[in-house]
């Protein structure tokens, strides 16, 4: 019998969910500015009331991922995430918004490190994982220019709101690409005295990422820039707006361009990483590049005289610093892992990544709501460098 192509099936699995998401997330943030009338605290509430449930969940399902099942992990992660969309295009309320982002951030932990010790086991090539995270990420841009460019077409054709419900239930019809191409000959799961094994887990997985010098560089660097990530994205759409950012045909069509360009810019970004990231001190050099990229188009997007100069900051720090610095990340961080506890660690860093835009989001949203949005973003440059 034939190997299954494992990294095929899960280029082509990030590259759906990613259009489902990037199409959502599109329409979405239009959606709360123009429809929900969200002001700028509002929206950094939202993200950061998601990044809470992120944080308090991260831990236990990434244990789950590891004693149960990576496959299944997923499965759950779909269903969550999809609810949580459709919601969001339902409702205006605040307190209904917050709560589906909430719900969204929940279904996102099950499969936040689970997609990563998946892949990595499955194909059971050490050698080759680097390029295939990398290649991912390039995948999720091409997923996300689709998403973009469909979700954004429907949008304009129907309603923000429809477009969104859309996408969540086609994130929901994704579980059955997973349950029927996912496979998991290299895991065993745990069947007796699961309670135990979780809890042994967790311990190898703290004492792995406490006693790496490296996974704790990263771990402390993502909680930095992070930290600045959050403000830029929940405020770039109404700064664009208060900027004069063109309103005719329509909004939507605007950002779903300059969003294309924005992808563009990252795969080709991804594409140069990908070619030699399996270089010696590579991830580093590349990670410590990309956060001087960030900075300098936080500090473009936040004194910019006009439109056409806060869109090309939104393209250094969207495009190029925001992709390369995730994507290195999670392959720096994997190459440390162990097998048995892989899901378990990614987690961690998306817990530190949670706590990061927990923190600098909700102060830097006081201080956009106190201030201005470009005080805000000013400062999440100096976070960043």
């Amino acid at each position: 019998m034939a190997r299954p192509d494992v990294a095929g099936i899960f280029l082509r699995w990030a590259l759906g969910r990613s259009l489902c998401f990037r199409g959502y997330w599109l329409v979405t943030s239009l959606y709360l500015v123009v429809v929900a009338d969200l002001s700028a605290f509002q929206l950094v509430v939202l993200g950061t009331a998601m990044e809470l449930t992120v944080l308090v969940s991260e831990i236990p399902t990434g244990v789950m991922a590891d004693t149960i099942s990576r496959k299944w992990s997923i499965v759950i992660s779909h269903g969550l995430m999809g609810i949580g969309m459709l919601t969001t295009g339902l409702v205006t309320a605040f307190p209904a918004l917050v709560a589906a982002q909430m719900l969204w951030g929940f279904g996102w932990t099950f499969s936040s490190g689970a997609d990563v010790a998946w892949v990595t086991d499955e194909l059971d090539e050490p050698e080759r994982i680097g390029r295939v995270l990398t290649a991912r990420a390039r995948w999720q841009q091409y997923g996300a220019a689709g998403g973009m460019v469909g979700f954004g077409a429907l949008g304009w054709a129907t309603s923000l709101g429809t477009a969104i419900v859309v996408a969540g239930a086609a994130m929901i019809l994704l579980v059955g690409y997973v349950v029927v191409r996912f496979t998991e000959h290299r895991f065993t799961p745990t069947r007796e005295h699961r309670w135990q094994e979780s809890k042994e887990i967790f311990r190898r997985g703290v004492e792995l990422a406490r006693f790496d010098r490296e996974i704790m560089l990263v771990f402390g660097a993502t909680v930095l820039v992070n930290s600045g990530a959050e403000a830029f994205d929940r405020l770039y759409p109404k700064r664009l707006v208060d900027l004069g950012f063109p309103d005719e045909p329509d909004p939507i069509l605007w950002f779903t361009l300059l969003g294309l360009v924005t992808l563009a810019v990252g795969a080709i970004a991804l594409r140069i990483v990908e070619a030699r990231i399996d270089g010696e001190g590579v991830a580093r050099r590349v990670y410590a590049t990309a956060c001087f990229v960030g900075a300098f188009g936080l500090v473009l997007l936040a004194h910019a005289p006009d439109e056409v100069t806060g869109m090309a900051g939104v393209l250094l720090v969207g495009g190029i610093a925001w992709t390369v610095i995730r994507s290195v990340s999670v392959v720096w961080v994997n190459r440390r892992a162990t097998s048995d506890v892989r899901a378990t660690v990614q987690s961690f860093l998306g817990q530190v990544e949670s706590m990061g835009e927990i923190g600098g989001g909700l102060a830097l949203g006081v201080l956009a709501q106190a201030t201005s949005i470009t005080v805000a973003l000013t400062c999440s440059c100096a976070l960043v460098g």
